[in-house]
């Protein structure tokens, strides 16, 4: 009797102890966190210029953290419990790993978010660590600075969690009613969350996420649903109020298709005699908030303006990702995106035909120019899928050719300048055939190092006081973001010279040129969610005889179907009798209207947004959409229930693309 009396006097001293130990540490993380919220907010505000204040959002990030804090220390307890039955020394220090880890993750995260102004979701599991590697060294956050502060940190942090444990010694009971409060709260927030009133504030919405409880939950339904498919999709036309009827013509290929795709370009132009040379200029980060008519932010694309006048604009024009992975399947393609984007498929890509493919085979011959690395997003793999032979990208360029310049010694590659003086060069390479080229631009991209620095910098400020005309208040807003306005001055000079040293040479008479962006650039803070895809998009010619504004919505899946229909009525070249565009043709209306139906991808592995006529879902929120694609809320359950069921009905025929790669027929 004795022993088990010393035995059951010693058990309430463990309990205690482990309780004790965990909930001392946690405790210390929990005022970590919110501190760092704290500190996060202040970041923001003070480097951001957003139309929010800090007391209007502080309320909803508090409820975030501590949801998540609750959450996590819910999990990890029950970890440190069961641990602690083997050796609670071991459970202390498997507990104390985790919460430096937490933390640590999660202030890298908030560093990401303050500098990209998106959080990160499960697209990190889509590039390759490779490609990770490079875009955080292009950034300059991978140096000695960060990896010594983040070791200093884990320091830090362990200490403070050891101290913790030794100078906090809760009771049982105090012990106990923290680990009931714990997971009473966990079960309350579960069964009746709080959600903001103006969720539809995406600025807003992001800022208040707490970013380790978004990548978790991205994260969770990656690894947990992306490999779940469903193939019971209808092959429905989904005709009604589209341009382009579509006739679906075999489930074993859902998005093999006939259609008589209308020829909308040919009444703005002088009739051809011979194929025209046709020239896509692809500006990295070339958002419509920043450029062309109407630009909501002032427009810094002055030259690029200039060519309007002469040009087929079309307002409302998006691209179909939020990323760079999506411009090349998009524009020459109108391919569905695969998981992670088409050109992820590269291990054994579906057979599919491409503006590059049909134009090869109608005697026209292909480059492609791009002043980086063409591996990434893999890039080169869907080029060279096209037979596409004339591939030049960074190390191609000679010594006489000016590089980005490097932070903290890495180069994205040549700069624009570079790229286009590149292409000229190549001019006398051509055979006696009609030509498709392709330019793809990189110096608007993070980390916005302008080359001719002083030059730009004055260019910028005599921009704000003459071109845009703003006060002085107004002026310190745009100083918050200098760097990457001055390579969007940069980025219009550079086609000023490309185009300038185009026009002396003969081709120019007979060649089109294509003008547009891959995405909008996030760090300037966004107007909506559909603002991340809003891009200019211009046809500019010698060719044209009536140059247009157009209102109609319209995508980048629009432009190969529209070109192809162009060339085969002006020049009769062969296009394929059954085809696997996504898109309609681009609409020539002069008011705002939209006769398209797609789906779009935010970021890699985030098929997240539908539209389809004025309405656009989002996030499953329902939104219309007006001229200059602005969108406001709305509740209709019938049309939400509509898109739903076709943004369902994609996702099926893009998991069936996915797993068995029927897309197009082999003997097409």
């Amino acid at each position: 009797m004795a022993q088990k009396a010393e035995i059951r006097s010693k058990l309430p001293a463990k309990i205690q102890t482990t309780l004790s130990s965990f909930w001392s540490m946690s405790l210390i993380f929990s005022i970590l966190m919110l501190l760092l919220r704290i500190a996060e907010l202040t970041l923001i505000f003070r480097t951001h210029p957003i139309n929010l204040s800090f007391g209007e959002v502080i309320g909803y990030s508090l409820y975030e953290d501590v949801t998540w804090i609750l959450y996590f220390l819910g999990l990890l307890f029950i970890f440190h419990v069961i641990n602690s039955l083997f050796s609670l020394s071991f459970a202390k220090w498997f507990t104390k790993s985790w919460l430096v880890v937490a933390f640590l993750v999660h202030s890298a995260l908030l560093f990401y978010f303050n500098k990209t102004f998106v959080p990160l979701g499960n697209d990190l599991f889509a590039y390759s660590f490779d490609d990770i590697v490079l875009t955080v060294s292009s950034s300059g956050q991978l140096n000695v600075l960060s990896i010594g502060g983040g070791i200093l940190a884990c320091v830090v942090l362990f200490y403070l969690l050891y101290f913790a444990n030794k100078a906090l010694n809760f009771s049982l009971k105090k012990s106990l009613a923290f680990t009931i409060a714990t997971y009473w709260f966990v079960l309350l927030f579960y069964f009746i969350p709080i959600s903001d009133p103006e969720k539809f504030n995406e600025t807003k919405n992001n800022i208040q996420l707490n970013k380790s409880k978004y990548l978790s939950e991205q994260a969770f339904e990656y690894f947990v649903y992306s490999n779940e498919y469903y193939f019971d999709f209808y092959l429905r036309s989904k005709n009604e109020g589209l341009i382009v009827k579509k006739e679906y013509t075999d489930p074993n290929y859902p998005f093999l298709h006939s259609a008589d795709y209308p020829d909308v370009l040919s009444p703005y132009f002088d009739s051809l005699s011979t194929p025209p040379d046709i020239v896509f200029v692809l500006i990295e980060s070339l958002g419509k908030a920043y450029s062309g008519k109407d630009a909501y932010l002032g427009s810094f694309t002055p030259f690029l303006d200039s060519l309007e006048s002469h040009s087929l604009v079309w307002t409302n024009a998006i691209s179909t990702t939020g990323r760079t992975f999506g411009i090349l399947p998009g524009i020459l393609a109108g391919l569905p995106y695969g998981e992670s984007g088409f050109m992820e498929l590269n291990d054994n890509y579906p057979n599919h035909q491409t503006l590059i493919s049909v134009l090869k085979s109608n005697n026209y011959e292909p480059s492609f120019y791009i002043g980086g690395d063409e591996d990434f997003d893999k890039e080169s793999d869907f080029l060279k899928a096209q037979k596409l032979t004339r591939l030049f990208d960074q190390d191609d360029f000679g010594d006489e050719y000016d590089k980005i310049p490097s932070n903290n010694g890495f180069s994205w590659g040549y700069s624009d300048k570079a790229l286009y003086r590149f292409g000229m060069t190549t001019f006398e390479m051509e055979q006696d055939k009609p030509q498709l080229k392709i330019f793809q631009t990189l110096t608007s991209h993070d980390p916005y190092l302008v080359p001719e620095r002083e030059f730009y910098s004055k260019k910028f400020e005599e921009h704000l006081e003459n071109y845009l005309n703003l006060s002085e208040a107004k002026k310190a807003e745009y100083r918050n973001y200098q760097d990457i306005y001055m390579t969007l001055l940069y980025a219009d000079d550079a086609v000023k010279d490309f185009i300038n040293s185009y026009s002396r040479k003969p081709e120019f008479a007979n060649t089109i040129f294509v003008f547009t962006g891959d995405h909008r650039l996030p760090e300037i803070p966004m107007a909506s969610r559909l603002d991340r895809f809003h891009v200019p998009l211009i046809i500019y010619s010698p060719l044209i005889k009536r140059p247009s504004y157009f209102k109609g919505l319209v995508s980048h899946f629009e432009v190969t179907p529209s070109l192809l229909a162009f060339l085969n009525s002006q020049v009769g070249i062969e296009i394929p009798q059954q085809e696997i565009w996504m898109g309609q043709v681009l609409d020539t209306s002069r008011v705002f209207q939209s006769q398209i139906a797609m789906p779009l991808m935010r970021n890699k592995n985030q098929l997240m947004e539908y539209l389809d006529g004025e309405y656009f879902l989002s996030d499953d929120q329902l939104f219309v959409i007006s001229d200059g694609l602005n969108i406001d809320p709305i509740e209709d359950q019938n049309i939400k229930n509509k898109l739903r069921g076709e943004f369902e009905d994609f996702k099926n025929k893009n998991n069936y693309i996915i797993q068995t790669r029927k897309l197009l027929p082999t003997d097409n």
